[in-house]
């Protein structure tokens, strides 16, 4: 019995392949200037508080999403500050460390005004590993590795 040939897909349009390629790495975040990124002075005995609780949230919901560490997560404040054309300053490492404890991440979503219509998908996926090319090399040793993975999304507002 003779093997089916495979497909092969050729791209002809380079310049608008290239433009989807980049596209899937574009990231968009914006800072309004209107925020009150320093905490202002309360008057008390003491120290006050450098940066306002804002500031130190956002830097936590963006630690959270991108899972960073605290110090990764300054550096990337600081270069989104310097794309928006702000003369702002990231907090550093230590300070959201210790206000972290004290601040709860709340990260927004959007309620559905009416009942939910959820799509649900359950797909597999096959973990890759160092022995993918050893397997694809000299033949499978042992069973591939799958996993299953569930997905809901909103059918209005296409949420996962």
């Amino acid at each position: 019995m003779k093997k089916p040939t495979h497909k092969i897909y050729r791209t002809t349009n380079w310049p608008a392949y290239n433009r989807a390629l980049m596209s899937r790495g574009n990231i968009a975040i914006w800072f309004d200037p209107a925020t009150q990124w320093y905490a202002p002075s309360k008057g008390k005995q003491g120290r006050n508080q450098t940066y306002s609780d804002a500031a130190i949230q956002c830097c936590l919901m963006i630690k959270s999403l991108f899972r960073l560490s605290l110090r990764m997560v300054t550096g990337f404040v600081q270069s989104l500050i310097k794309l928006c054309g702000l003369n702002w300053t990231a907090s550093d490492y230590s300070t959201l460390c210790r206000r972290q404890k004290h601040i709860d991440i709340a990260i927004n979503y959007q309620k559905s005004s009416g009942g939910l219509n959820l799509l649900v998908d359950s797909t597999g996926l096959k973990f890759l590993g160092e022995g993918e090319w050893k397997r694809k090399k000299h033949g499978p040793e042992y069973r591939r590795q799958w996993r299953k993975l569930h997905i809901g999304i909103d059918a209005e507002t296409l949420q996962i």
